[in-house]
């Protein structure tokens, strides 16, 4: 049945392309919600970026006719600017009078339902409008069309049974054909489990969708960069950050699974050793966890220690304490010796936009903070011969705006993963302490 969809503002921040993803359905906008729009469109952010958007897109459908009599859209439905009256607005509860933004949405949602012959639905990102809707005895839902199912979500390796003859053709002729009840992924990592002896096991890495696979490379001596995997997941995750065909790496896990560490290990070896790439370029987004301390003192490069210390702390670890060269009385950090030599840039993500990155090792920190917009933009900035490594822990969303289906991490994972020059992996155990670990699981 055709529905009336009332729309809040934080629909359309989170995704100015809305309008289009309702079908033949009619979509209502309250008119205070373009008033909310004119107050975001000047923010320099990603919010401002989607208001501003949004602002372009209805004024070029006014000119196909008038808001508030409805327009129709190429997905067959209608668009139309509601107005609220006063007398609606003096029916709500007395704890909802006034005639703020959510008291404007819910009396043009009651409006409308009193006089629309089909359901009406309101619609917002919005938890506790969605309740205040519901206590009204209105229908409410949150905006869905960009959310992934997280319990579903792709975890970039699998088990499988084999005989002992194709765990032993793996390694002597060089890969093999799996017999596959479930098709597989480009870049899926396998663990071979032998029938006869389940303690006789293989890991492999998929060619592509036939079931081809092949074994894992061997690690250099001494491992990557002097870091070990200490896990399977790890070594899946070696083999896609040190694959020149994969482009895109996505990682995702909980505190202390090693995404960032592994991340810069591979990259390091192939801008320091092996001269692939041109250098390492290490980004995250500036979302303070809890209350923001405000502004910093000092240069550009004072302001961001705080932001990017955990990504010091990993090449303090790398390069065992501060000393890179080893010459006596050098103690200056590794990170920063890279970077006197061009092979290292560290810098937030504020300033990619408009960027071309070629030819360079990307990594982006905590990308569950970003919007699957955001992400966009950034995939968008790659050059020829650029790899982009996504890292984040979906339990550790500090921006308001997205939660963990909603993200664009996940969003990238989800879009990617029947890509050839893409891969991921979920990292599961906790390899940084014991402590750690523990805090992870009960806390």
């Amino acid at each position: 049945m055709k529905k009336a969809y009332v729309l809040d503002t934080n629909v359309l921040l989170h995704d100015p392309t809305a309008l289009t993803h309702f079908r033949e359905n009619d979509i209502v906008l309250p008119i205070t919600i373009i008033e909310e729009l004119d107050r975001f469109k000047k923010q320099a952010s990603s919010i401002g970026r989607n208001a501003r958007h949004t602002s372009r897109l209805l004024d070029s459908l006014r000119l196909q006719g008038h808001l508030h009599e409805g327009i129709s859209l190429e997905e067959g439905g209608h668009l139309q600017v509601a107005l609220c009256s006063r007398q609606t607005l003096r029916e709500l509860p007395p704890e909802l009078e006034g005639d703020r933004g959510d008291n404007a949405i819910l009396a043009t949602a009651l409006e409308l339902k009193r006089s629309c012959e089909c359901p009406v639905v309101l619609v917002s990102k919005d938890t506790n409008l969605r309740i205040k809707a519901n206590a009204l005895g209105l229908d409410a839902e949150d905006y869905e069309t960009d959310k992934v199912d997280v319990e579903e979500l792709y975890t970039g390796y699998r088990e499988v049974m084999a005989d002992a003859n194709t765990i032993k053709g793996l390694f002597e002729q060089g890969g093999v054909t799996l017999e596959l009840e479930q098709e597989c992924y480009p870049n899926q990592a396998f663990t071979l489990i032998d029938v006869a002896n389940p303690h006789h096991t293989a890991l492999a890495i998929a060619q592509n969708q036939k079931g081809d696979v092949v074994p894992l490379s061997k690690l250099p001596h001494g491992g990557v960069s002097r870091i070990q995997p200490r896990n399977r997941e790890q070594k899946f995750a070696l083999e896609l950050l040190l694959r020149e065909s994969i482009q895109l790496v996505t990682l995702v896990g909980k505190a202390g699974t090693g995404k960032t560490l592994l991340a810069i290990a591979a990259g390091l070896r192939q801008v320091a050793d092996k001269q692939v790439y041109s250098r390492l370029l290490i980004s995250r987004p500036v979302v303070p966890m809890g209350q923001d301390l405000g502004y910093l003192p000092g240069d550009i490069t004072e302001k961001l220690t705080p932001w990017m210390q955990p990504l010091y702390d990993n090449f303090d670890l790398i390069f065992d304490t501060q000393d890179l060269t080893g010459r006596a009385g050098h103690w200056k950090h590794g990170h920063e010796e890279l970077m006197e030599r061009g092979m290292l840039q560290i810098e937030p993500l504020t300033y990619i936009r408009g960027r071309t990155i070629p030819k360079q090792y990307l990594i982006v920190d905590e990308a569950q903070n970003l919007t699957p917009h955001e992400v966009k933009t950034i995939l968008t900035r790659a050059g020829e011969g650029t790899k982009i490594i996504l890292t984040g822990d979906l339990e550790q969303i500090d921006n308001p705006y997205v939660d963990a289906a909603s993200n664009g991490l996940t969003y990238a994972i989800e879009k990617f993963r029947g890509e050839p020059l893409a891969g991921h992996i979920l990292l599961e155990k906790g390899e940084r302490s014991d402590l750690a670990e523990r805090a992870a699981a009960l806390l």
